[in-house]
């Protein structure tokens, strides 16, 4: 992860869609321990919560 390749020195929000992989207890329980770190999901059945970069990357 890259997290153990490079040191965050100021606050990250780490924004993420509702994949199982970023749902899970084990990854959310690694994010929590770095207090620099805060964890955006998306709210579930909303789509507006991602629609300006769904429009961005839009072909």
């Amino acid at each position: 992860m890259a997290l153990s390749k490079r040191e965050i020195d100021k606050p990250l929000l780490f924004n993420l869609d509702r994949g199982i992989q970023y749902a899970s207890k084990e990854f959310r329980k690694h994010i929590k321990t770095n207090k620099l770190i805060t964890q955006s999901m998306s709210r579930k059945g909303n789509c507006w919560d991602n629609a300006v970069a769904e429009s961005f990357f839009k072909h």
